[in-house]
């Protein structure tokens, strides 16, 4: 079944879902696997810049590397959520106007 035929998430939702819990938005995209890959990379750079980062950075340098995977994990999910609704409705047929 090809992206166009069937109506699509509202990209708003799924900005929001990205940013309050991580993957959800690759998975209401309907990309579950992309998201896993996400959550794998944001777990594996957060713990790394956790364990190498000097004793005085914030927790927020700290965790650094995972965040900037969840940013752009956010930004991917409503990019493609955009990209996807746009072609849905440029697909759907035009309801013809009722002028009189």
């Amino acid at each position: 079944m090809s992206i166009v035929s069937r109506a699509t998430v509202n990209p708003h939702l799924v900005l929001a879902s990205a940013i309050i819990l991580p993957a959800s938005g690759q998975v209401l995209n309907r990309q579950p696997v992309r998201g896993l890959v996400f959550v794998f990379f944001i777990l594996l750079l957060g713990g790394f810049t956790l364990q190498t980062a000097a004793p005085g950075v914030s927790l927020v340098g700290k965790l650094s590397g995972g965040l900037f995977v969840y940013a752009i994990a956010i930004y991917d999910a409503y990019k493609t959520a955009r990209i996807r609704h746009s072609v849905w409705a440029a697909s759907r047929p035009r309801q013809p106007s009722r002028c009189h």
